[in-house]
């Protein structure tokens, strides 16, 4: 996947034509991916660089207007722009302020587009538990079958809060553990029984499936979306 560097509105020589057209070949390779259902981590980065240009873009407007500085180097995880000093900065701030005015609505357009595949996606998507479910369902096993593929797939999740600011936010890991035959046989519950057999860490655990009927890309589509489907479906089922 053709990749942007996290600061490559900044990066190099800042000519508006020049990061025009770097941006929209990447915007481009995105659809592409977009084209096929391939969402992830296409959809991720281009969000990413979404929220970095915006966060630039209102960081840049306070700072300018009490340092008269030139950017030398930014820390994006923390957003923290450091500054070398410069006389006369007009010039590069205005062909910045043309890159980010143009850049901010064209991946806005982009994000908006693989937001719609990922509701479709997920629109498609039937998630159940399987059995009984205990009171702790923060890890657990997910059973994830679609209409193309003649077996299902387990995963072994764990839910994770972590704190931001003043807000709580709920994430998952989940480890690949086996893939199981479609078959009479190996119906979700004796799956689910299977497991609990053979993985004694677990002896209680909560089982969930998730099932669609069309075929998406695994790795890149269908695995992410079920996986922050089951977070948001044992979130809002929490006792």
């Amino acid at each position: 996947m053709k990749v942007l560097s996290e600061t490559w509105f900044a990066d190099g020589y800042i000519d508006f034509e020049l990061k025009k057209y770097t941006l929209l070949a990447y915007l481009q390779e995105i659809n592409r991916c977009f084209d096929q259902n391939r969402l992830y981590p296409q959809l991720g980065d281009v969000i990413f660089h979404y929220n970095n240009l915006v966060a630039f873009r209102d960081t840049k407007q306070f700072l300018q207007q009490h340092f008269p500085k030139r950017i030398s180097a930014i820390d994006m995880q923390r957003l923290q722009v450091l500054y070398e000093q410069l006389v006369a900065d007009d010039e590069l701030m205005e062909e910045l302020e043309n890159i980010i005015h143009f850049a901010v609505p064209e991946i806005n357009n982009v994000i908006q587009g693989g937001t719609e595949i990922y509701e479709f996606v997920e629109e498609q998507l039937n998630i159940a538990p399987v059995g009984i479910v205990p009171l702790d369902s923060h890890e657990g096993y997910m059973l994830l079958l679609d209409g193309g593929a003649g077996h299902t797939n387990v995963y072994q999740y764990r839910l994770t809060i972590f704190e931001r600011a003043d807000e709580k936010y709920r994430g998952i890991h989940t480890q690949f553990i086996s893939t199981y035959a479609r078959s009479l046989a190996n119906s979700q519950q004796s799956i689910k029984s299977d497991l609990i057999r053979h993985r004694r860490e677990l002896p209680n655990p909560a089982v969930y499936t998730v099932e669609t009927g069309m075929t998406f890309p695994l790795e890149e589509t269908l695995l992410p979306v079920a996986k922050r489907l089951l977070v948001k479906y044992i979130t809002q089922h929490a006792a």
